[in-house]
């Protein structure tokens, strides 16, 4: 009874927390039952080989077992579209030559600093970002704000940020990377103020 109540009632942020707390590994089965499909699209569109893809969302799966017990997630799908994002661009900066780009855009993803590379100059990573995202975003710029909510909330592409903004895709591409960037030096200046407070 117990379970069927976990699968049919509980929300996703609900199924992470709970696994957070206990160590469950059905309750990520769960989650990943529920958003598989959708993890699946994302990796057929970075990889564009079902084999790939399927390989790929294995190895999700996996990190999700782990990631999930070190990180209290707010934002399930948020979250999980950047976790999604981040594996599939780093599989392809691993193996440039084996992968063909699926759109013009991912070249820029795939040239900009390294979410290692901002870890270090900014000392937040992407999950603790992603925790405290909605409380930042109202201290960017409506434009940047607008564009990090699209891209990293709702999971949309660039070309689809394009097409409901009717802004450029350099300007998109301009508004995501510096609003990622202004977002994690929010969050640092307000980790920072309440290690400083207690």
């Amino acid at each position: 009874m117990w379970l069927f109540k976990k699968r049919d009632f509980a929300t996703d942020e609900e199924l992470a927390l709970n696994y957070f707390n206990t160590g469950d590994k059905e309750l990520v089965g769960l989650l990943f039952e529920k958003h598989v499909k959708t993890v699946f699209g994302v990796c057929l569109f970075y990889f564009r080989d079902k084999d790939v893809a399927k390989d790929a969302v294995m190895q999700i799966f996996e990190k999700l077992i782990t990631e999930l017990k070190k990180t209290e997630v707010k934002n399930f799908k948020g979250w999980l579209s950047f976790v999604v994002r981040n594996y599939c661009i780093s599989e392809i900066r691993k193996n440039k030559n084996k992968y063909r780009l699926p759109e013009s855009y991912l070249e820029f993803e795939l040239n900009e600093t390294t979410v290692e590379e901002e870890e270090k100059v900014l000392g937040v990573s992407d999950e603790v970002m992603m925790d405290h995202m909605q409380a930042g975003l109202s201290e960017l710029k409506e434009n940047q704000k607008l564009c990090v909510e699209l891209f990293y909330l709702k999971g949309q592409s660039y070309q689809q940020i394009c097409d409901k903004t009717n802004f450029s895709m350099n300007e998109v591409k301009s508004f995501i990377q510096n609003g990622k960037r202004n977002l994690k030096l929010l969050i640092e200046a307000k980790i920072k103020n309440k290690k400083n407070a207690s």
